[in-house]
């Protein structure tokens, strides 16, 4: 019964405070609207608090609210949207590879109310579990996830990120995974197994295009083979270009079914 008695009682207070203080406002007419009028701006909202209370009504603004002297506080709460680099984090990857990386977060204030009484300071909040975030979430993930798929990571990030702080009024627009710094030896030992992979690209190249010309060429033959006329122009075409080069000393290489004539027979 005793707890039924003191709601009323302090219900009884508070009309008597807040009575007190109109009266103080009327007394000390038109020196007290320079402490009873306050002004937001389009980007602020007030939450107002009277003996300790949320007012009802929500936040107030944007423009002109009125407090009652000495019973009344308000906090303001900036609306607009705000960014924070996550520091440099070091991570163990799914694949036991130890990586730092650091991040950029966007985030605002959806709910004034909920941002004041939910959590102490929204702002500091939010960048701890940002880190705390980007630990836990990469730490499930390979190295190979983390670089191939970066977007992929920053929207489960953001979605990780704003299912948290939405109990806070905390809306997060976007996160973005910056930078994945990998250790030297890690860079060493992946730039060796890129070089050994582009050698063995070129290697099959160079060999296909031998493959290539090899075909090429036994097909050139065979055509001339089958046309003795062809044989005979590709012989003068070649004289010819002996001769546009302008060299003293031209060869004429004669065919080997004419030089047998003069080689002495075996017997």
């Amino acid at each position: 019964m005793a707890s039924e008695g003191e709601a009323p009682k302090r219900g009884i207070c508070d009309l008597i405070l807040t009575g007190i203080s109109f009266l103080i406002f009327l007394c000390t007419l038109p020196v007290s609207l320079c402490f009873t009028l306050k002004i937001v701006q389009e980007y602020e909202r007030a939450v107002i608090f009277r003996l300790g209370r949320l007012m009802a009504g929500g936040a107030k603004g944007p423009g002109l609210f009125f407090i009652l002297p000495c019973i009344d506080s308000y906090q303001k709460v900036d609306l607009r949207t705000v960014s924070f680099d996550v520091p440099p984090q070091e991570i163990l990857t799914k694949d036991s590879v130890t990586v730092a990386v650091d991040a950029v977060v966007y985030y605002r204030i959806n709910d004034p109310t909920m941002s004041v009484t939910n959590v102490e300071k929204a702002d500091q909040s939010t960048r701890l579990l940002a880190q705390t975030t980007l630990r836990n979430f990469l730490g499930t993930k390979n190295l190979s996830e983390i670089l191939a798929d970066r977007e992929e990571v920053s929207r489960a990030m953001q979605s990780s990120l704003d299912e948290a702080t939405d109990p806070w009024g905390v809306k997060v627009e976007r996160v973005e995974v910056k930078d994945v710094r990998l250790p030297q030896q890690l860079q060493r030992a992946m730039a060796a197994e890129a070089e050994a992979t582009r050698d063995a690209r070129a290697k099959v190249i160079a060999a296909e295009g031998e493959m290539n010309a090899s075909r090429a060429l036994k097909e050139a033959a065979d055509i001339i083979s089958e046309s003795p006329s062809a044989l005979q122009l590709r012989y003068l075409q070649t004289l010819t270009s002996i001769s546009a080069e302008k060299n003293s000393t031209i060869i004429f290489p004669l065919p080997v079914d004419f030089l047998s004539r003069f080689l002495p027979e075996n017997k």
